[in-house]
């Protein structure tokens, strides 16, 4: 009688993991209303820019009066701030609260600073006499960097929300969408400054 072979078993290959369908951080709503904004100041900014094409020896006089030093502090205080929400947002992930709060705190003393920092140069062209009226190029440079402001003042409040609530242990891994909502709006900020400095204060 002919011995029968049995085949060997073979390994079963691993189960493969399903790939992670990409998330979007955050509310939907907010990336709705982070479109309206930038749609709204690429407006402005196309107006800017198509204004200064016909006043180009006026905007770039006015323009040398700027203080480009408090717009350079105003780069980098939004640019920390937006690397401590960075690691606001890590911390929570991970369920580190405490973490989460101090770096978020971190984040509000930039902005804070930015606020000080422009209000003092509101101060310096009020006291030279500039206004809305005074020329085409001090219409833009108030109308666009106090719309900008604003957005950095609610952005503050945003933060300060943020801050309670990290001191509260509200936010971790699973449950972080209001901290990914408020960072991503933070963010948008930071982005339009990026944008606004160089047009307004540096470009020739």
């Amino acid at each position: 009688m002919e011995n029968v072979r049995l085949p060997l078993p073979t390994a079963s290959p691993p189960a493969s993991t399903a790939p992670t369908a990409p998330r979007l951080a955050g509310d939907l709503a907010i990336w709705f209303f982070i479109l309206a904004e930038l749609l709204a100041f690429g407006v402005f900014f196309a107006a800017y820019a198509f204004t200064r094409a016909n006043h180009l020896e006026l905007f770039d006089a006015e323009q040398q009066a700027l203080n480009r030093s408090a717009g350079v502090i105003n780069t980098v205080l939004l640019l920390t701030a937006s690397y401590f929400v960075v690691r606001a947002v890590q911390a929570a992930e991970r369920a580190a609260s405490a973490q989460s709060a101090r770096w978020l705190l971190a984040a509000i003393g930039c902005g804070l600073g930015f606020v000080g920092v422009k209000l003092a140069e509101y101060s310096a062209a009020f006291e030279h006499g500039i206004s809305l009226s005074s020329s085409p190029f001090h219409m833009f440079y108030l109308s666009l960097t106090f719309f900008h402001f604003m957005h950095v003042i609610l952005g503050l409040v945003i933060l300060v929300a943020l801050w309670n609530g990290a001191r509260q242990g509200r936010y971790h891994h699973g449950d972080m969408n209001g901290m990914e909502t408020g960072a991503a709006y933070w963010h948008m900020v930071d982005l339009v400054w990026l944008i606004l400095f160089p047009l307004v204060y540096v470009i020739h």
